[in-house]
């Protein structure tokens, strides 16, 4: 069968034959045991009613041996023959130009060059899926082949409800992922509903289908280090930048480092990851040897060299050894999946990954209890760098959180609302003054025609619209245009695209729609093919939450989840062509509630008009948020927003004089 008639098959009327493991791959670890004999055999009937009655009994002891080997039932028979990747969008079978477009983004999140763990349909993060099963994954491509532009396909994490009429302004696709209700909203929970196949953790990017591969995580990690340094007032240049993980999301790392031009040293236990890195030029070096790894850093600094190096082994051992060796360390942070940590998110010390995957599996409180002891000693080895000048700050991954829960030396010794930790949140200090609430956030775009001829020429619009702008723009964001006009031109030189055809950079609305408008244009002029618009939902406005991106928001609402919820209701009757609401992502289940959007650009003045539209509003109601809790910048960003658009009329909030709160 030719590609376009396996999508079309959906789920076949014969079953094909049971695939071989690819061991070669890195795969998802078994997930703990949780469920109990009556809930497995509901686990079971939850997969079967995917398939005809007549394959019932050849399937039930496989997905039964799935479910007892792994600890889900992901159907690898139904994995497709055909090579996982984003094809030009001509060659999707689809009605709608919309819907090939949402396949093409759905087979770049779980294409093997860019998902983490592509076999269980794992983009990031260890759990991001994009579904939880084949089963899922075939229907939907099916769904979204069969669709016209008056229909939208309704996604309940994962699973395809089915195609609805709606019309042609309607997004094309609704996602939901993980949507909880709150009290049932713990770890545990996603282990035992995501086991029964009925929830999945759709990460931020991942459940959405608007990943694109590290790149995007390169770009804020430079932004964020690039800033880190100017906070410290230091060059990057022989400084050294410390933190670990290289999997789907802090692979990005060492690739940011070399571009800020610091010297990092990012630590890594799984040896397949490791590799990856390495042959994809993410790294420069490996090293096996923590001791060798001291020799190198020392002569890294006498040299002033910018160098990227992966340590195969714990951090925590880094941070140890670089204490007793006296090796400074200007930045530190830290990138494992601790939302996740215990199903494979963060590794202990003392224990080897094989021997650590077994214990997670087999005795999970044990290993629990191991992560806690390694999470109390790398806070106190940082607590010793950090008395020595290091600057480390938390970046998102809830590693302040988790320690704290694990009893770590980590609060704040006069603790206030929002300053609960010894360090700060990375958007607290950084990119929240510095980017968010001036409506800075990563505005992302794939070329939809899979040529890196029509990428470059996109850059070059880009560029060209940032520099126009930059002419006119206020001082306060003369920094960020700067830096991202240098970014969009080295672009092509460092090689970013991993997958699709893809591009990101910070834009506040104003280069966010100029920039749109001029691909648009470009589009109808026949100079470059469809556009894919999107963004991280780690923005502006996508996402509530109170430990990364609402940190910095300091009046008590950083717990509430209003801007989410009305992110995505507002891009939905604005022209997205599809919008996503998840629980969870980033720092944990339970813990954030993001949104994020697609919009197809096709050269023609409807497509003109929903960007203006959708994009102001997705931008701006995160600073009129950011406003409202009294954020100096975001007043600043949001006065100048209604200097511009006539229509747009924000509550603004009165400044109390503190002297009189004192007197009370």
């Amino acid at each position: 069968m030719s590609f376009k008639e396996q999508i079309l098959e959906g789920i076949p009327e014969v079953l094909p034959q049971p695939k071989p493991f690819d061991h070669s791959l890195n795969h998802a670890p078994k997930r703990k045991e949780i469920l109990n004999d009556e809930e497995k055999k509901l686990a079971l009937k939850n997969a079967l009613r995917y398939f005809d009655k007549k394959h019932h009994a050849t399937l039930i002891p496989e997905f039964k041996n799935e479910l007892d080997t792994y600890g889900r039932i992901y159907m690898y028979r139904l994995r497709p023959d055909y090579k996982m990747y984003a094809r030009p969008i001509e060659e999707y079978p689809a009605k709608s130009k919309q819907a090939a477009a949402i396949m093409l983004m759905i087979q770049n999140n779980l294409d093997y060059a860019v998902a983490q763990h592509p076999q269980e349909l794992i983009t990031y993060g260890g759990n991001g899926a994009v579904f939880s099963n084949w089963a899922q994954y075939r229907l939907t491509m099916k769904y979204l082949a069969e669709m016209t532009d008056e229909q939208t396909l309704v996604m309940y994490s994962g699973h395809p409800m089915g195609l609805f009429p709606s019309h042609k302004e309607a997004p094309r696709v609704v996602v939901t992922n993980g949507m909880m209700i709150p009290n049932y909203s713990k770890p545990d929970d996603w282990e035992k509903f995501n086991a029964l196949g009925v929830t999945q953790y759709g990460q931020m990017t991942a459940g959405s289908y608007m990943y694109i591969g590290p790149q995007g995580i390169v770009h804020g990690t430079t932004i964020t280090v690039l800033n880190g340094f100017r906070k410290i007032k230091k060059q990057p240049k022989g400084n050294l930048f410390v933190t670990s993980g290289l999997g789907g999301m802090s692979g990005a790392q060492p690739k940011a480092g070399n571009i800020a031009g610091c010297i990092t040293v990012c630590a890594e236990v799984n040896p397949k990851i490791t590799q990856v890195r390495l042959d994809q030029d993410w790294i420069d070096e490996k090293i096996t040897d923590v001791n060798e790894l001291v020799v190198r850093v020392k002569k890294a600094k006498a040299e002033k060299e910018t160098i990227s190096i992966a340590y195969l082994g714990n951090v925590v051992d880094v941070w140890e050894t670089f204490d007793k060796e006296n090796i400074h360390i200007d930045l530190g942070s830290d990138q494992t999946s601790l939302h996740n940590p215990w199903a494979g998110g963060y590794y202990p010390a003392g224990l080897t990954f094989e021997d650590a995957n077994t214990m997670m599996a087999n005795q999970p409180d044990l290993f629990k209890e191991k992560v806690q002891e390694s999470l109390r000693r790398q806070a106190k080895a940082i607590n010793k760098h950090t008395e020595k000048g290091t600057y480390f700050f938390d970046y998102g991954n809830a590693f302040l959180l988790e320690a704290s829960r694990a009893g770590a030396d980590i609060m704040a010794k006069n603790a206030t609302l929002g300053r609960e930790f010894k360090y700060p949140s990375y958007v607290q200090d950084i990119m929240g003054p510095m980017c968010f609430d001036y409506g800075f956030g990563p505005f992302r775009w794939v070329c939809a025609s899979g040529k890196p001829e029509d990428l470059a020429k996109t850059d070059k619009i880009a560029c060209q619209v940032l520099e126009e702008i930059m002419q006119h723009s206020p001082e306060e964001i003369q920094q960020q245009m700067a830096d991202n006009i240098q970014w969009i031109k080295g672009a092509q030189e460092n090689k970013l695209v991993v997958g699709s055809q893809a591009r990101i950079l910070y834009a506040d609305a104003e280069g966010r729609m100029k920039i749109a408008e001029a691909f648009n244009q470009a589009i109808k002029n026949n100079e470059i093919g469809p556009v894919i618009l999107g963004r991280d939902h780690h923005d502006v406005s996508g996402t509530d939450s109170p430990y990364r991106e609402t940190s910095n928001i300091y009046d008590g609402s950083r717990f509430t989840a209003d801007m989410a919820i009305q992110n995505v209701i507002g891009d939905s009757f604005r022209g997205a062509t599809w919008v996503s609401i998840h629980n969870g992502g980033g720092v944990g289940w339970g813990e954030v509630i993001n949104g994020g959007f697609g919009m197809v650009l096709d050269g023609t003045k409807e497509a003109s008009t929903r960007l203006k539209q959708m994009l102001f509003w997705d931008v701006n109601n995160g600073i009129a948020r950011r406003s409202w809790a009294r954020n100096d910048e975001a007043i600043f960003a949001i006065k100048r927003a209604m200097q511009t658009e006539p229509n747009l009329k924000v509550t603004l909030p009165n400044i109390v004089d503190d002297e009189l709160l004192n007197n009370i």
